[in-house]
Formats: C-alpha cells, sequence, structure tokens
C-alpha cells in the first residue's frame, strides 16, 4: 500500500465506523477497487485504524467515561451477547466475508432503517440521556449488536435501531452506539494483534502512523458531526443510502 491508498482507507474507516453505513462493507469495497491484497501488512493497518476510532470515542466522551461507572456497566453489559456470539461462531462468522454478503445485508439494513422511521416517535416517553439507559435497554441493544457480526449490517446501525427500539431518542441511540463501540472494537483489535501482528520495517511502520493519525481524526470529526446532524434529522437518508450502494455492489460485483 502506498500513501495515497492509506489516507484513503483511514478515511472511510474514520467517517464509516460510526456511521450506520457499515465501515467493514466499505473497507472490503474500497480495498477490492484498489486492488490491494489482503496482506499481513493490511491487515495490521485495518487494526491500527480501528484503534484510532476507538481512541476518538474515548477523547471525546473522557468526562462521561471517567466519572460514570454505572455508564461503563451498561457498556459491558451490551458487549456480552456479541461477545459471546463472536467467540462460539467466529469461523462460521469469517466465512460470510464477501463483497455479495455485504450487497445483500446493505439493502436489507436500509429497509430495517426506513420501516423503523415510519414507527418511531419521539414522546414525552422517550430516554432522552445517556443516564437514564437502563440495564434492561443495554441488554437489549446488545442483543441488537449481534446482527453487526454479519458483514455490511454495521455495528452502529444494529445499535442504533436497536436503541430506538428501546425507546431512546436518537440523539441517546447514537451516543451509546458510539460507547458500545468501546469494549466491541477494543477486544477485536486485541485479537487480531495476537493472531496478526507481524514484524514491521520502517516504511510500514510510517504508514501506519500515518493511517492513524488520520483515522483518529475524521473519526472525531464524524463522531461531532453526526451529533448535530441526529438532534435535527432522521435516519432516513441512511437507510436510502444503503439500498442504492446494496443495489450497485449487486450489479457491478455479481457478474
Amino acid at each position: 500500500m502506498d500513501i495515497i491508498n492509506i489516507i484513503i482507507l483511514s478515511t472511510i474507516e474514520g467517517i464509516t465506523e460510526f456511521l450506520p453505513i457499515s465501515s467493514t462493507g466499505h473497507l472490503i469495497v474500497a480495498s477490492h477497487l484498489l486492488d490491494i491484497a489482503q496482506s499481513n501488512t493490511h491487515i495490521n493497518f485495518e487494526i491500527t485504524i480501528q484503534l484510532a476510532s476507538i481512541l476518538a470515542v474515548c477523547y471525546e466522551y473522557s468526562d462521561k467515561l471517567k466519572r460514570g461507572l454505572d455508564l461503563w456497566k451498561k457498556i459491558i453489559i451490551s458487549f456480552i451477547p456479541v461477545g459471546i456470539v463472536g467467540i462460539i461462531f467466529y469461523k462460521e462468522i469469517l466465512g460470510l466475508f464477501s463483497v455479495i454478503t455485504v450487497a445483500i445485508t446493505f439493502i436489507l439494513g436500509g429497509i430495517v432503517f426506513l420501516i423503523v422511521e415510519w414507527f418511531h416517535n419521539e414522546n414525552e416517553g422517550t430516554v432522552g440521556r445517556l443516564e437514564d439507559i437502563s440495564y434492561r435497554q443495554s441488554l437489549l441493544i446488545g442483543i441488537a449488536q449481534v446482527f453487526s457480526l454479519i458483514p455490511g449490517t454495521s455495528r452502529s446501525g444494529a445499535t442504533i435501531i436497536g436503541g430506538l427500539l428501546c425507546n431512546l431518542d436518537r440523539k441517546t441511540s447514537t451516543e451509546f452506539s458510539f460507547l458500545c463501540a468501546i469494549p466491541v472494537l477494543f477486544i477485536a483489535t486485541l485479537f487480531s494483534l495476537y493472531k496478526n501482528f507481524g514484524g514491521l520495517n520502517g516504511d510500514e511502520i510510517f504508514l501506519l502512523i500515518l493511517g492513524f493519525i488520520v483515522a483518529f481524526l475524521v473519526a472525531l470529526l464524524t463522531i461531532r458531526l453526526f451529533l448535530k446532524y441526529v438532534k435535527r434529522h432522521n435516519f432516513v437518508p441512511f437507510g436510502i443510502y444503503r439500498i442504492l450502494f446494496g443495489v450497485l455492489l449487486l450489479l457491478f460485483f455479481n457478474n
């Protein structure tokens, strides 16, 4: 990979990790279009930019995380279902990684977003603060997060939908989705490091550092802009985007 590829993929990771449009799906497609082989260097790069995204969330929510033991409990509870299923079905999940799978899950996820938004109504009973999320709601959102193990589903998309179905408002669903990413991405990063990390030369280390910086800054900007968006708008545009993107993938890659 060269510097241009690093910047492109790091930017894609930073933008898509926390939007409900699947970072994994976009990275699979982008790597395919850029003709980047799944080498050890590429795997280490993906680990690095994923770590950058985790740290962007930790940085943005550092105050709440420092003084929020109850919030940490809810985050851990949300991780339990996806952690158990991920460990048990690890090999089967790896076998699902393909452009066609991504395309289908993009379309299905888009349809789900449109249906949920059609019925969602933010009223006085809607949970509007992270502190007011119950442990039961945390567990249910965690169960929804299990679907994100299917490539293209989107971890943030699954947790946001789960939050909306649990009567959270859009902003709180989005914020809790950000926080749910911390244990999921952290554990996944540690596991990938254990499985794949190898010797790197000076040029490769430079590229990893560059990718880390770009992904961190783009992820931080995305988090802030996305929160501003959901305060005033719904998720319908993301549902439409998912359906159109999935159809395009089927048209161009199913030949």
